[in-house]
């Protein structure tokens, strides 16, 4: 498939429904990469008596501060996007094909409710 496929896609069992395909995105950056990004950097770096509970997340701050924040969730994102672009192609199961986002969005909004929980006491 060509960039213009994806694009629209065109061709696969999808077309038409670029739209669920961009919003699903919007609300996963929103609450995954924006929401959770922004109140644990608070949490983290005003609030001494909170720190990380996920391991990995824990020592990649530890390592790189907040560039290892962020550049361990556009690592999930980028993982995320390729297993529905792949799948896009090769299902025509919109679970497998929304799953992605779907399920960055409610993590995202989850943990950014969470955080924010912690933050007002």
């Amino acid at each position: 498939m060509t960039s213009r496929q994806w694009a629209t896609l065109d061709g696969t069992p999808f077309e038409g429904r670029a739209d669920r395909f961009y919003w699903l995105w919007i609300i996963a950056t929103t609450t995954y990469g924006v929401g959770d990004v922004v109140t644990t950097v608070t949490l983290l770096y005003f609030d001494s008596s909170v720190g990380e509970a996920n391991v990995l997340l824990r020592a990649a701050v530890a390592e790189f501060g907040l560039a290892g924040l962020v550049g361990l969730k556009l690592g999930v994102f980028g993982v995320c996007l390729g297993l529905q672009l792949a799948a896009i192609g090769d299902t025509d199961d919109p679970v497998v094909v929304y799953g992605p986002p779907a399920i960055l969005a409610a993590f995202g909004g989850f943990t950014t409710a969470f955080n924010l929980r912690l933050l007002l006491g």
